[in-house]
């Protein structure tokens, strides 16, 4: 695979775990792991994170 064209993946699926992060805290969701419920701050920095990434590949594809 074409190094751009795998950063462009990439980068869509950091998207798309960041979107997906946004929508749980917006609605509340719970997210139970066995008998451990994680806890809403973690998907804070999931959220962060995740559109970092995104935007940090983006902006290489960009650059060339």
């Amino acid at each position: 695979m074409i190094k751009s064209k795998f950063v462009l993946v990439v980068s869509f699926l950091f998207l798309i775990i960041g979107i997906v992060h946004a929508v749980r805290l917006l609605n509340g969701w719970e997210v139970q792991i066995a008998d451990l419920v994680v806890p809403m701050w973690a998907s804070w920095v999931a959220v962060l994170f995740a559109f970092y990434l995104a935007l940090s590949g983006f902006r290489m594809l960009k650059r060339g």
